[in-house]
């Protein structure tokens, strides 16, 4: 599977979430939330595996478990992505999750670097 495709799939149950939570009083935040998360997955499916986008989240270690996984830092922003006001685009939400993953990895190798030198 194209990992444009995993990401993709990834984004849309949270689109469905937000739909799912209709509440008058939410000045229309989760609809605005739900449309962001349907462009970024469109956006997305629209791209080549080769995009550097794409590959600054596959040497991330994104992909590692056969399946889009952004990690917890990742995953808060899309579940946040355009609720309190629509700042920013489908690449825009890309580019933060390659940020958010790099961070991840940069933090775990830190920590396996400090566990080795340890012993």
């Amino acid at each position: 599977m194209h990992r444009t495709v995993m990401i993709a799939e990834y984004l849309r149950p949270y689109a469905q979430w937000r739909i799912a939570r209709p509440d008058p009083a939410d000045d229309c935040r989760n609809a605005r939330a739900a449309i962001g998360l349907i462009d970024a997955a469109a956006y997305v499916a629209q791209l080549d595996d080769c995009d550097r986008v794409i590959v600054r989240m596959a040497v991330a270690g994104c992909f590692a478990k056969g399946r889009f996984d952004p990690g917890p830092e990742g995953e808060t922003l899309v579940r946040h992505w355009h609720y309190d006001e629509a700042v920013g685009g489908a690449a825009d939400l890309l580019d933060g999750l390659a940020a958010c993953a790099e961070r991840a990895a940069s933090d775990e190798h830190a920590g396996r670097a400090a566990a080795f030198s340890l012993h």
